[in-house]
């Protein structure tokens, strides 16, 4: 299985670069895995395809603005700083741009003088550790001075921040958002649990390596990222129960998807833990957690392809993309659905 076997044609102008006004307008393709029947709906009427007892698992995490802008402290030269994980109170993994003008000892300053940095080891993949220096509160600084760091097929600036946070996002730390969650309002959530659909919550911050394609020819090789995520004893408990009576388990997005199978055991069964996945699943994977999925169009070549693909049938889901194609749906983080059961 090589890399260039999840590659497809895909015209620029259907890579969405601004999200729609209502949230819930988006289209919805969906795909009977067992059959390869396709509808064209729009998300709001995903209320049709859940039924009474199925539970809906969404990722609570929230992007914090990992994007950084500012300037060497001794030359005024100006860089990038992204935000990739916080290993203490003060002290940050970042990504530096450029790299060529981050020594170990090298400081920084943002904002006027409101944030400072150090970086106090280079590490051997070239991201850097730094320790920030300010006054107040951290959250509200990076609030502040911090942009969200969308990704790079996006060209468009966003004006409103929220709209690349889910409605239920509670929990700071990814850089980048859930991006199936992002259909969602709070009200057809409402709408949802008054059919007698359960909603769980986990937690996975997604990082940067979401937007990695895969560098290897066989798939194989592929060396996945590694993400924090974390499952309470309620989310658990309602997962082992909709499952014990009957219900379907529908995750939301692919971090839902790789939490959960992370996380269950051979029969599908889940406890309270939490740590870090490098789960990889592709095409020859048995899924032992999720029975449909809500998930967006992915890049091609990456991961999150090669997921959807091992889920549905990898034909299948070409297919479907080329309908998607065919038919201009938005396509990546801004872009319309699928659901897949």
């Amino acid at each position: 299985m090589t890399t260039k076997d999840f590659y497809y044609e895909l015209p620029q102008e259907l890579i969405a670069q601004t999200p729609l006004k209502d949230r819930t307008a988006s289209r919805l393709l969906v795909l009977d895995r067992k059959s390869g029947e396709i509808e064209h709906r729009r998300f709001r009427d995903i209320t049709e395809y859940l039924r009474p007892g199925d539970c809906l698992v969404m990722n609570n995490t929230r992007v914090i603005p990992a994007r950084l802008y500012g300037v060497k402290e001794d030359t005024g030269g100006k860089i990038e700083f992204l935000l990739l994980k916080r290993i203490d109170l003060d002290t940050w993994e970042i990504i530096l741009k450029p790299g060529k003008r981050g020594r170990k000892g090298a400081r920084f300053v943002f904002g006027d003088g409101a944030l400072r940095a150090e970086i106090t080891d280079v590490k051997p993949d070239g991201n850097r550790i730094v320790r920030f220096e300010y006054e107040g509160v951290w959250e509200e600084l990076l609030d502040k001075l911090g942009e969200m760091p969308l990704p790079p097929y996006i060209k468009e600036k966003l004006t409103d921040k929220e709209r690349y946070q889910t409605v239920y996002s509670k929990i700071e730390g990814s850089a980048a958002a859930p991006t199936a969650g992002l259909h969602f309002t709070e009200e057809l959530l409402e709408k949802i649990k008054d059919m007698g659909v359960n909603t769980a919550y986990l937690t996975l911050h997604v990082g940067l390596g979401t937007f990695r394609p895969v560098s290897v020819e066989n798939v194989e090789e592929h060396v996945m990222h590694s993400e924090y995520y974390e499952i309470n004893e309620e989310t658990a408990e309602l997962i082992n129960r909709t499952r014990e009576n009957g219900g379907r388990i529908v995750a939301v997005g692919t971090t839902s998807v790789r939490t959960l199978e992370t996380a269950a055991d051979g029969d599908g069964r889940l406890k309270a833990e939490s740590g870090n996945t490098d789960i990889f699943i592709y095409p020859g994977y048995k899924f032992k957690a999720v029975d449909a999925l809500i998930t967006n169009f992915h890049l091609p070549e990456s991961t999150l392809l090669m997921l959807i693909s091992a889920f549905a049938g990898k034909d299948k889901v070409f297919k479907a993309y080329e309908e998607a194609v065919k038919e201009k749906y938005r396509f990546f983080s801004f872009g319309d659905a699928m659901f897949i059961s």
